[in-house]
């Protein structure tokens, strides 16, 4: 279980780049769109009609590409009320139980994310201004959401299987107390 769990974190860091280059260059557009709108709106009196739907767009697609890198370090929001109470192997089950049943729970979202995007693409449905079949950021979501789902249920073992001579005693991300 050890070289398992070594290969799976390093597979995890090799492809964790991906979805955060994937996020930034939608962030990056989202800024320049914004900017070029303005302009454009405050200069010639004429927006950038698509505007409003390419932010949706890259919101979707900053959040969701996102969603799984998170998961994967670790680095959702959390309330630590009860973390006095839980050290060691406790904290660690707790954390790996969390992970597996946050992982087993995203799964319905994930299905119905499919759900939908299969329906718009039955329906044909597409984006107002540009024609975009909204079929792809919905598919996109439903593969990024499945991802976080696998992610989740993954750091969830590897937390309960560890040795515990490798696991770290501080969690990568803390709060500023």
């Amino acid at each position: 279980m050890h070289s398992l769990s070594r290969s799976i974190v390093g597979a995890g860091r090799r492809l964790a780049p991906l979805p955060s280059w994937l996020a930034a260059a939608a962030l990056f557009f989202l800024m320049v769109m914004t900017f070029c709108d303005v302009v454009l709106r405050s200069i010639f009196n004429s927006p950038i009609e698509a505007a409003t739907e390419l932010t949706r767009i890259c919101m979707a697609i900053v959040v969701f590409a996102s969603l799984p890198v998170i998961s994967a370090r670790g680095g959702q929001i959390v309330v630590d009320l009860l973390d006095p109470l839980f050290r060691g192997l406790a904290a660690r089950l707790r954390d790996g139980i969390v992970d597996i049943v946050s992982g087993v729970l995203l799964i319905w979202p994930a299905q119905q994310c499919f759900k939908f995007a299969g329906r718009a693409m039955d329906y044909g449905d597409l984006t107002e201004y540009l024609g975009i079949p909204q079929f792809y950021i919905e598919y996109f979501i439903a593969v990024a959401t499945s991802v976080t789902v696998v992610v989740l249920i993954v750091r969830g073992l590897v937390e309960l299987f560890t040795p515990a001579s490798m696991h770290h005693s501080e969690p990568v991300y803390r709060n500023a107390e």
